[in-house]
């Protein structure tokens, strides 16, 4: 796997297809200055806006979550900090993991929708993402907000798609000037995409290639920087 080309290489952003349980382990150690992703959530979610319905990838069977984050936080330099979405159903699973890998819980993050879903009990109008540090990282020269505008952004093509203008607010806070991002669960590269339109080096791991492809031509676009600078 690591002498494989990366499916997308350019302006400092890097794709690599593949399961990121074979691929983390070709990374070296601390060489990461800050984890944004959004990995399967353990619900068994199905896409119903594509027609597909497909699970996504991982999203019913928890086996690949101790791996996964164990290597992560190998990746991470020390004191560094990691931002994760999850299950919410499933947040004792995740926690429990995160913490006993080494991860501490510094802050809770809320996406708020301004469309919200069909629901069951009540209709989801927010999803939510924890802030783990490895270590003590310092803390940012301006504290930013926990509540974010979970409002898609215009072209989509992935069910669990995140806003760029959020993301590049989480990234100009809490990645190092000069740092490498990675996004171990890349699926539509909106870590990516946010992360060229700051000028800040990063890698995106996707096991799925027809994500891999919509996000390498997503990232060929020209970079349309004040569109969410003007708010930060």
């Amino acid at each position: 796997m690591s002498d494989a080309p990366p499916y997308y290489h350019r302006d400092g952003i890097t794709i690599r297809h593949g399961d990121c349980l074979e691929v983390l382990p070709t990374l070296p150690s601390e060489s990461i200055d800050f984890v944004l992703t959004d990995p399967p959530y353990l619900v068994g979610y199905q896409g119903r806006w594509d027609g597909a319905r497909k699970v996504i990838v991982g999203d019913e069977d928890p086996s690949w979550l101790r791996p996964a984050f164990a290597d992560i936080y190998r990746l991470m330099k020390p004191d560094m900090l990691c931002v994760s979405f999850y299950g919410w159903p499933h947040v004792d699973t995740f926690l429990g993991i995160w913490k006993e890998i080494g991860f501490r819980p510094v802050s809770h993050l809320a996406f708020v929708k301004r469309q919200w879903g069909l629901g069951r009990f009540t209709r989801s109008g927010h999803e939510t993402a924890f802030l783990l540090a490895k270590g003590h990282p310092p803390k940012p020269v301006t504290a930013i907000s926990d509540v974010f505008d979970g409002q898609r952004d215009e072209v989509t093509f992935h069910p669990n798609q995140k806003p760029v203008a959020s993301l590049a607010s989480i990234l100009q806070t809490f990645c190092p000037q000069g740092g490498i991002v990675l996004d171990p669960f890349m699926g539509s590269g909106s870590t990516l995409r946010a992360a060229k339109e700051l000028g800040i080096t990063a890698i995106g791991i996707e096991i799925e290639e027809r994500y891999c492809k919509k996000a390498a031509a997503r990232m060929a676009q020209s970079v349309l920087t004040s569109l969410f600078l003007a708010d930060s």
